[in-house]
């Protein structure tokens, strides 16, 4: 028997990444997982190689109609759900002096208000003793150039989570958050030029006390963790960064 056996399991922002990982985590301990993504494509892949436990639904965190008609979704193909991962967000790294309107409030559309009424819709159908899980950042605590909205996004985020436990507590779920620090998933690559990514990469590897990047299969397992096993624990944040925001 898989440990996550008989799990229903729902993962924004699913399709790759960290997760990607946590969904690969749960499959393989035998949960059925729900993913969400905005793009088709990257969903399709994902949920071919997930196999059979895996349903795969285009969804944008941003769209309050999309977060409904996920709930919709959920509640036909689950019921009820054992675990809540909402882990979808966006990032942009640009300087505060460059920061546009436009920027920052699709940072926050997705990183903030996104979650929020995910859970919102979501939480009806959590069951009693099920965790959710929001996937933060070090940079909610830590001064990092370029990316200060982002960081306040994430850090409106973290505020969430405590009021999220507080006001599910009496249903018996739990909210926490896993707070990733720098994580090889490949999104610099995608989102700075090659030379500037590759300086950045450096110059956090050395800010980092354990001086790599982490692998998404190491936040994957703390996410599981605080979801599954951490039954005395709410409102909580767990850093996954090496000890940079703690050393």
């Amino acid at each position: 028997m898989g440990r996550y056996d008989g799990r229903n399991v729902v993962i924004t922002g699913g399709s790759s990444g960290l997760g990607f990982a946590m969904a690969s985590l749960l499959v393989d301990g035998g949960a059925r997982v729900l993913i969400t993504g905005r793009g088709q494509d990257a969903l399709d892949s994902a949920r071919e190689r997930l196999g059979g436990n895996a349903v795969a639904v285009r969804s944008d965190a941003a769209s309050l109609s999309d977060v409904a008609a996920l709930a919709d979704r959920v509640k036909s193909e689950f019921g009820t759900l054992d675990a809540l991962f909402v882990n979808a967000g966006i990032t942009d790294f640009v300087p505060f002096e460059a920061m546009t309107e436009e920027v920052y409030d699709d940072l926050f559309a997705v990183n903030a208000k996104g979650p929020y009424f995910t859970v919102q819709k979501l939480a009806p159908l959590l069951s009693s003793g099920s965790g959710v899980v929001l996937t933060t950042s070090i940079v909610n605590v830590l001064g990092v150039p370029s990316i200060s909205a982002y960081a306040a996004s994430k850090a409106a985020l973290r505020s969430m989570v405590r009021g999220m436990a507080r006001e599910l507590l009496p249903r018996g779920i739990r909210v926490n958050a896993v707070s990733p620090g720098p994580i090889e998933t490949g999104i610099l690559a995608k989102t700075m030029p090659k030379e500037a990514a590759e300086q950045f990469k450096a110059q956090m590897t050395a800010d980092v006390p354990m001086l790599r990047f982490g692998d998404p299969a190491e936040v994957a397992r703390a996410a599981a963790f605080l979801a599954f096993d951490a039954t005395y624990t709410t409102g909580a944040e767990l850093a996954v960064d090496g000890g940079g925001s703690q050393l």
